[in-house]
């Protein structure tokens, strides 16, 4: 039995078709014009932007995309409410009643 071999494209090849993904062209479309897989397109997309720092892609230096701003502010909504039902058990354990907020 013969070892798998795989096609190698070059980092040419990889940009341009991700340059015609970045143009709003579906990945199937792209897939079939260059005669590649879509999954090696997906990869190829979700490698460029991790390479490039998540979503944030170019972007002048100290300044955060809306996606990853909205990623942080959800994570530390979470973290908060967490926060807020563990001081909620803790009252009640302690046999006080939580504060009401009227702001809500």
């Amino acid at each position: 039995m013969s070892p798998k071999t795989y096609q190698r494209y070059t980092p040419e090849f990889k940009e341009q078709a991700l340059g015609l993904l970045s143009l709003g062209k579906p990945v199937a479309d792209v897939a079939q014009e260059l005669q590649i897989s879509s999954n090696l397109l997906y990869a190829w997309r979700s490698q460029s932007q991790r390479t490039q720092g998540g979503s944030a892609g170019l972007q002048a230096v100290g300044e955060q995309s809306e996606a990853d701003t909205l990623r942080a502010l959800r994570r530390e909504n979470a973290r908060l409410q967490a926060e807020n039902d563990i001081l909620k058990k803790a009252a009640i354990i302690l046999g006080t009643k939580p504060q009401l907020n009227s702001a809500k």
